[in-house]
């Protein structure tokens, strides 16, 4: 049980985030109200393409950010199996398929909500997110090793001592 709140309960959470975010209530239409006069209140006399092109960016990133989490916590619970543990490769292509399945079935539930567009590119963009927390993840874990291979290198010499 503490294995399961440990590394997939917060993967179950922030599936629930995600799918949450493809709803009614994180629309354009919705999220601009606070954004727009936001920006405005940065820069009055902002024009209307300006912003336009802000929210764009603004929606385009989050949907990166929310899959580099995504990967992260479904790599940090597939990586715990101890099945996987071994198999970093397998590990990676499973982490990239899962984000890419769950990407393509949130598009498709926003077929559903009359005030999303669903959109392929979006599926590209939640993959390349899921790709880049891939490559944090494994950067950390290359660093991790890396420390741990020097601590028991400096064990072994204090041992010979």
């Amino acid at each position: 049980m503490r294995q399961f709140v440990k590394y997939w309960l917060p993967l179950l959470i922030w599936l629930g985030v995600i799918f949450a975010g493809s709803t009614s209530a994180m629309s354009s239409q919705h999220t601009s109200r606070y954004i727009v006069p936001f920006l405005l209140w940065l820069k009055p006399g902002m024009s209307p393409n300006t912003i336009w092109t802000i929210l764009v960016i603004v929606r385009k990133c989050a949907h990166v950010i929310e899959y580099t989490v995504l990967a992260l916590l479904l790599w940090r619970a597939l990586r715990n199996l101890p099945s996987l543990r071994t198999k970093p490769l397998m590990v990676f292509g499973a982490v990239l398929l899962g984000c890419g399945l769950f990407a393509a079935t949130d598009e498709f539930h926003q077929t559903f909500v009359k005030s999303r567009t669903p959109s392929v590119r979006d599926v590209f963009l939640d993959v390349g997110g899921a790709f880049l927390g891939l490559l944090i993840g494994a950067s950390f874990a290359a660093r991790h090793s890396k420390k741990l291979s020097a601590m028991n290198q400096s064990r072994f010499v204090d041992a010979e001592l």
